[in-house]
């Protein structure tokens, strides 16, 4: 059975009291309802429960409890007063046959049967008793409703979920690392893990690879990493005791997959494509009842070893609202050993406990519901919302920071427009949150944007992540073609998503982007030296300038260079100071046609202070140099004179 979702589905709908569409903003649907076609069919099934004689009764009680015990096994609803899981299975297996039972056990001993006398004091006992499955259903509504964002005091219990610390780009995201930068996207790195399995003759036949792809961790570099699974029943049967010998790792900045083969002892024994008890939804649940499961995710720690994440829900607001991670349980996908931690003591290497799902929420949440829940309606003054994906749904992706994976999303305005006003990112092992005040384009724009650029090639752009380029804040994405394979790099400016440098390799694409930013003045003044800059030195030989989309520009060569260097305005201010002639020295980065200049090593100003400051050092030695000459010509006269006397 697939973790997560909802056995009674089908018949209930995903979200029967409504909280999530009311909390969350999202859309609800219902499967179709269980109802009796006419009264008549109503009362012939009371007839057979009157009918009944306390054997039958007996051993109608014995299957239902059979009937349950095994329903719950199935099943595995949490037993838990905030999960609906909980509430439909006791609706359908409980409630509703309790009901029908005392119904009828109070008919009986209103009209009276064979085996059964009339008994007007019986029989209101019964009908009394048939209340308390409507009281239970009652209350539970009661719940949902006090779970509902327009509950009074609600609203400001959703905003404050999740708080996200507001911060300087600049300050808290460093400059990117080029060999730790994710160029592949999920859909491209199942791709490659699925094509490792082709050099397995000995699992191929035998095993697949779930579609799980969990981005990670692992030794300081992004992966996503997926156990395989038994291809059908039949391998099942075959392999069980052995279990699933391998998982497969694909690291996501080289491009490399393969597939991790496991010795006995280390074989994942808990999966999901376990139908019985070794399934691993069905064994955590039923080893912590009382524990409402969220989205799990498979992760290796810093030794290799397989392990499944499960957080553990908990809600906060009425009955079903306020949804967060509480603890969260590691069980070992090899023994079965479970670790039963808190949030806050989960340990450094899992990178996944708080579901993406549940953030975007969570911030959603925030940001609709911080001004009340009728400004979130009607003035809508504050309100935002994370950006959507191209796909219809929520539109993020992660980078690597401090060790964990962190979820980004852009945030965007209510009318939800084609710009942001910001960003946010959240680690998702801690809820640790921090927004960004940046206004620019959408991840959806600068996508288009990118491929505008090489629209002649039909190169698709992946979602892109955020990354730090020369203190820009700058959205970096891959180019597929039609058969999902990265062909090319882009590099967007999130505040002129006009800025878009394309090329072949990451290193190709920095450069180009780079050139570009400080062509275009938009790059940091007095900010980080990109680490692909080089030195150059020699004497001005001419100097011309120009304004470019509104930036002024110096282009400056040097004697014995054949580079035209472009020093931007206002980032390389300090080009004024210079003309044909003077010496100077500077760092760039590589271009073509032009070469952008990132820093000017000593201006010309400091170097005529120094230059200053060495004169009047000369001109005093010069004085007591003269001084002292004096005084030895007046000595060598004195002398003189006393040797004629």
């Amino acid at each position: 059975m697939a973790g997560n979702q909802n056995p009674f589905a089908a018949i209930f709908g995903d979200d029967p009291f409504g909280v999530g569409g009311a909390a969350g903003g999202g859309s609800q649907q219902r499967g179709p309802q269980v109802e009796f076609n006419s009264t008549e069919e109503f009362n012939k099934m009371k007839d057979k429960f009157t009918s009944m004689g306390k054997k039958a009764m007996i051993a109608v009680a014995i299957i239902a409890i059979i009937v349950i015990a095994v329903a719950y096994w199935w099943f595995h609803p949490p037993i838990n007063v905030h999960s609906t899981d909980t509430w439909m299975f006791i609706g359908v297996f409980i409630l509703l046959p309790l009901f029908l039972f005392l119904r009828a056990r109070s008919r009986a001993y209103k009209n009276g049967t064979a085996k059964v006398g009339i008994s007007a004091g019986k029989s209101k006992t019964f009908k009394t008793l048939s209340w308390i499955p409507v009281i239970v259903v009652a209350l539970v509504v009661v719940g949902g409703v006090m779970s509902l964002s327009f509950f009074p005091g609600n609203a400001q219990k959703y905003a404050n979920i999740l708080t996200p610390a507001d911060d300087e780009f600049t300050e808290d995201i460093q400059e990117v690392n080029y060999d730790e930068i994710p160029v592949i996207d999920r859909d491209s790195a199942m791709l490659l893990g699925n094509r490792t399995m082709g050099s397995m003759s000995d699992l191929v036949s035998q095993f697949e690879i779930a579609p799980t792809y969990s981005q990670i961790n692992y030794k300081d570099h992004p992966v996503r990493v997926s156990p395989l699974g038994y291809a059908d029943l039949f391998k099942w049967l075959q392999n069980r005791e052995q279990g699933i010998p391998a998982y497969v790792i694909v690291d996501m900045t080289s491009q490399d997959a393969q597939v991790v083969r496991l010795d006995g002892d280390h074989s994942i024994k808990y999966s999901e494509s376990e139908p019985l008890a070794r399934n691993i939804d069905r064994y955590v649940q039923l080893k912590y009842p009382f524990y409402m499961f969220g989205e799990k995710s498979f992760e290796i720690d810093d030794d290799g070893n397989a392990w499944w994440i499960c957080p553990v829900r908990d809600f906060t607001i009425g009955l079903f609202g306020g949804e967060t991670i509480s603890r969260a349980v590691l069980v070992n996908a090899a023994t079965g050993e479970c670790q039963d931690v808190a949030v806050e003591d989960v340990p450094q290497w899992v990178d996944h406990v708080y579901p993406s799902s549940l953030i975007i929420k969570q911030y959603n949440w925030h940001g609709m519901y911080t001004n009340g829940w009728l400004n979130s309606w009607l003035g809508q003054n504050g309100v935002v919302q994370t950006t959507p994906g191209t796909d219809g749904q929520p539109g993020y992706n992660y980078i690597a920071k401090d060790d964990d994976v962190w979820l980004y999303t852009g945030v965007t305005s209510a009318t939800g427009d084609e710009s942001i006003v910001g960003f946010v990112l959240v680690n998702q092992r801690t809820a640790e949150a921090h927004f960004y005040s940046c206004a620019g384009a959408t991840e959806s724009s600068a996508m288009q944007s990118a491929e505008g650029q090489v629209q002649n090639l039909r190169y698709d752009a992946t979602f892109p992540i955020l990354i730090n380029v020369s203190d820009t804040p700058t959205y970096f994405m891959a180019l597929k073609d039609n058969a999902g394979l990265v062909k090319k790099y882009a590099m967007v400016d999130i505040q002129s998503y006009q800025n878009v440098a394309v090329g072949d390799t990451v290193a190709d694409t920095q450069k180009s982007y780079l050139s570009l930013i400080a062509a275009n003045g938009s790059g940091s003044s007095g900010g980080a030296v990109s680490d692909a800059a080089v030195e150059a030195s020699g004497v001005i030989k001419t100097v011309a300038t120009a304004v470019i989309d509104g930036n002024s520009h110096f282009y400056v060569t040097l004697e014995g260079d054949d580079k035209i260097y472009d020093f931007g305005l206002p980032g390389m201010i300090e080009i004024v100071q210079y003309a044909a002639g003077d010496a100077i020295t500077f760092k760039y980065v590589e271009g073509d046609p032009t070469c952008s200049a990132q820093a000017i090593e000593e201006t010309k100003a400091s170097a005529k202070v120094a230059a200053d400051a060495a004169g009047q050092v000369s001109g005093q030695t010069d004085s007591s140099s003269a001084a002292a000459s004096t005084d030895a010509e007046k000595t060598q006269q004195s002398a003189a004179s006393d040797a004629k006397a």
